[in-house]
């Protein structure tokens, strides 16, 4: 059986099934583009490119009555350093799992190898400031991080859009977890991410967060004080945000919410 209940602000819904985690996720994500697009000549949408976010992405691109070349693609962070077609690349990750597989009106992508960091930072902000985010799609990392703003770099009232940060151990070792490095010292030290209130800039943030790996993120950024200390607490306060769960990185919350 579903439950749903609030923390704070933020909706919370525990799903059956990691499948049916993504799958709802993908519905109220579709539906919401729907609304919008019956209204506005363009949605802006940023993506996470995570592993957790495979059964939604895969559910989302066979939406009905979405008009893919009407939506603005972003995503949410990239590591310095790896080379764009490295198969740890974020941009390549949502290239083979969603931009190539519908018709974005345009892509935009972090890495241009072309650039150093501070070029890529200056033009990712003015990009992100000619179009305002409707739609963020997320996770929550093992530390309680989004995009890439892990505890120690982690800032609610962050006057930059996207900065340089240093990963936090425990990011880099989810990398490690995830399958997507093998060793520890395999997993790039700094990365280029949105910060948090870029992030939170937008009118609907949609947050799928299935595995057990994720239970004790889930639990402190459900129960934990809204700080930097679990940077995905800030979702509580924003007025339309969705958190999904499987059984899996639910299990430590209380019987009822």
């Amino acid at each position: 059986m579903n439950r749903v209940f609030f923390a704070d602000q933020l909706c919370v819904k525990v799903l059956p099934s990691r499948a049916e985690t993504g799958r709802c996720a993908a519905e109220e994500i579709a539906a919401c583009v729907r609304a919008l697009q019956d209204r506005q000549a363009e949605i802006n949408m940023i993506f996470a490119a995570a592993p957790s976010q495979n059964e939604m992405l895969e559910a989302l691109i066979v939406q009905p009555d979405i008009r893919w070349d009407k939506i603005n693609a972003f995503h949410m962070d990239e590591y310095i350093g790896l080379p764009s077609d490295a198969p740890q690349s974020f941009g390549r990750f949502l290239r083979e799992r969603l931009f190539d597989k519908v018709p974005f009106r345009a892509v935009y992508y972090i890495q241009d190898a072309s650039e150093t960091p501070e070029q890529t930072v200056s033009r990712y902000t003015h990009l992100l400031q000619a179009h305002p985010v409707d739609i963020v799609c997320l996770g929550i990392g093992e530390n309680g991080h989004i995009a890439f703003n892990d505890p120690p770099v982690a800032d609610f009232h962050d006057p930059l859009t996207l900065k340089k940060v240093r990963l936090d151990p425990i990011c880099r070792m989810q990398q490690v977890h995830d399958g997507c490095f093998s060793t520890l010292d395999d997993v790039p030290q700094y990365a280029l991410t949105l910060t948090i209130p870029a992030l939170c800039r937008a009118a609907h943030m949609f947050c799928t967060v299935p595995a057990a790996t994720k239970a004790q993120a889930v639990f402190d950024t459900l129960t934990q004080p809204v700080s930097e200390r679990v940077p995905a607490s800030v979702l509580r306060t924003h007025p339309h945000a969705v958190l999904y769960c499987d059984p899996d990185s639910a299990r430590l919350l209380p019987a009822e919410g």
